[in-house]
């Protein structure tokens, strides 16, 4: 290939029939492509096929698009195309806990993770310092009422709008998502919060595993719906403990997990390699 070809990303989604590979095939030949990453897999539960190519080639987008129609036409196809490495457009949404917000921003600055954060907006000042050091536009808008709960919903709206966001990051965000905010941006949330305990609710769910011994600390990352933390997982972690730690050594463990979850279930999103199947996910790794 030339030094002026472009590596597209293309993912697939459609009910599972014969001919769907080869015919996929044929259109990236036809725009002058060669497949130089290929994923495939059908879901017995639900029927569907999934696919995620990259592919190098020459053709411009419109070349590659009209080589594809025909085919996405005949099976009816769910479908992305994008460049390897195009930053994704990302909102994050934080409290006051630092730790998940520390990480993705370092590891964008550090070309580690695809995406641009063009504003963190929280419900408290405490991270400003944080956001301002990686120079990341910060606002803060508190929520203590009803009034203001939606206001801060209808701000998340208006920049999703105004930078065009295509993520939106729950990076240890303490509030619950009203089910009108989940249903305008579903598919496009992702939450973090701890997992692998015993049922510990409230405030101080880490003391509480401590007093009961937990051997197991863990994180899952997954998609927000309007059912609380039963969203699609994307992504788990977990790392064993015994009864020699503290309740802050529990903590900082869990955060390190939580930080671990999250970037890479936002990494994975943001290479177009998390497909929705129904209540799960597809995870071209």
């Amino acid at each position: 290939m030339s030094e002026t070809s472009t590596h597209w990303i293309i993912t697939l989604v459609c009910e599972d029939r014969p001919g769907i590979v080869h015919a996929t095939s044929g259109a990236i030949v036809q725009a002058s492509g060669n497949i130089t990453e290929s994923q495939q897999f059908s879901s017995d539960d639900t029927g569907h096929f999934f696919m995620r190519l990259q592919v190098e080639s020459s053709a411009d987008r419109e070349t590659f698009e009209a080589a594809l129609a025909p085919v996405i036409a005949t099976y009816d196809m769910e479908w992305t195309l994008d460049v390897v490495g195009r930053p994704l457009r990302t909102l994050v949404l934080v409290s006051k806990a630092g730790h998940c917000l520390n990480d993705l921003l370092y590891r964008q600055r550090a070309g580690q993770l695809t995406v641009d954060v063009p504003l963190v907006l929280s419900n408290h000042g405490d991270l400003g310092s944080l956001a301002d050091f990686y120079d990341v536009p910060f606002e803060h808008h508190p929520v203590t009422s009803p009034g203001q709960k939606l206001a801060f919903e209808e701000r998340v709206l208006e920049v999703v709008e105004e930078h065009d966001i295509e993520l939106v990051v729950l990076a240890r965000y303490m509030q619950i998502l009203s089910p009108e905010l989940c249903a305008a941006l579903a598919g496009k949330i992702i939450n973090i919060h701890h997992s692998f305990l015993p049922g510990f609710k409230g405030a101080n769910p880490y003391k509480q595993a401590h007093a009961r011994g937990v051997k197991l600390i863990g994180a899952t990352a997954h998609f927000v719906t309007s059912d609380l933390d039963e969203g699609p997982i994307i992504e788990q972690n977990v790392v064993r403990v015994d009864h020699s730690r503290t309740p802050g050594e529990l903590v900082a463990i869990g955060q390190d997990e939580e930080s671990r979850t999250l970037t890479q279930a936002v990494k994975w999103f943001s290479e177009d390699r998390v497909l929705l199947d129904s209540a799960r996910t597809i995870i071209f790794k």
